[in-house]
């Protein structure tokens, strides 16, 4: 399988080099937005179509703890390891940043299996929805907890929480999901060529956009501590070995372990930094975002999807 002859990865590409050629090639920041909504509306049909033909079997169930343990194993790891080398507060908000995952690495890595014609389940979709938050309330309670006392800026997890699960993108995710289970067949006829016919030329739209953002992002590493830069290297193959490692030992199909590898060595650049502007205003974003956007989206896009493809090909069957 050959990722970057995908027209989808190609207008990635482009997307880099025309930012990093600065040329005024953009996307409006309101089209930008209705293509990510469109993508996870639907993703979350699909899933949701795909879940009322299967049902809810123990392997599904297995699958979601998984996606679960993944959550909130990373960021313990990643803060534990992080507080070593930075301040606690910038340690906790890059922890969030990886511990929580990336619609669009997601989508991209799903769109690659169906091309591949490596079957994964619907489930997964419900996969990412539940990794996305555990990751921000646990940086939320360790940045509390390194905070002088009387500093007056201790966040609430349950405020968070809130924000996390009411947040616009996630909710239409879930709500997408739901409407696809209920509808099954009737349904799929119904939204196909609005959910499944124009799907992959949209996520080649929005990851040109993508490839614009990670281009302006580069310049924003820059200064950086060199442990930040080495994390944001080194993280994503060993949080996917690891969720490789925990998927094989339960026994999960191929295309499934793949998924959770990609949402494990993925980051977050969308939904932690909204809430992480409000709940840690004294971490500097560029910090975790130059990492995400900048360092491990293009990565995990270019190199880590077929690598850990191939990765889990070989080691499951």
């Amino acid at each position: 399988m050959n990722t970057l002859l995908d027209p989808s990865i190609l207008f990635f590409v482009f997307g880099l080099f025309a930012g990093l050629a600065k040329s005024n090639l953009e996307i409006p920041q309101p089209i930008s937005r209705f293509l990510s909504l469109y993508l996870l509306m639907a993703l979350g049909l699909k899933g949701g179509f795909a879940l009322n033909k299967s049902g809810l079997t123990p392997e599904i169930a297995l699958s979601l703890g998984i996606a679960i343990a993944l959550a909130v194993v990373i960021p313990l790891a990643g803060y534990w390891l992080l507080r070593t080398r930075l301040d606690r507060l910038d340690a906790a908000a890059i922890a969030a940043t990886y511990g929580s995952i990336s619609a669009v690495t997601f989508i991209t890595a799903s769109q690659a299996l169906e091309h591949a014609g490596i079957q994964f389940g619907g489930h997964m979709a419900a996969a990412m929805a539940l990794m996305e938050s555990p990751a921000i309330i646990i940086a939320i309670i360790l940045a509390n907890k390194a905070r002088s006392p009387g500093t007056g800026r201790a966040a609430s997890p349950g405020k968070v929480l809130h924000e996390s699960f009411t947040d616009g993108g996630q909710l239409l995710l879930l709500g997408a999901l739901v409407i696809g289970l209920v509808t099954g067949d009737a349904g799929y006829k119904a939204m196909a060529p609005f959910s499944i016919d124009l799907f992959k030329g949209l996520l080649a739209f929005f990851l040109l956009d993508m490839g614009l953002m990670a281009a302006r992002s580069l310049g924003q590493i820059r200064g950086k501590p060199p442990a930040a830069l080495a994390y944001a290297l080194l993280a994503p193959p060993v949080h996917a070995a690891f969720a490789l490692a925990i998927c094989r030992l339960a026994g999960l199909p191929a295309g499934d372990t793949i998924l959770l590898m990609v949402l494990a060595a993925s980051a977050s650049y969308i939904a932690v930094p909204a809430v992480l502007r409000q709940a840690l205003p004294e971490v500097n974003p560029a910090l975790y975002m130059g990492m995400s956007l900048g360092v491990t989206f293009p990565l995990n896009i270019l190199v880590g999807i077929p690598v850990y493809t191939q990765v889990a090909l070989h080691f499951v069957r």
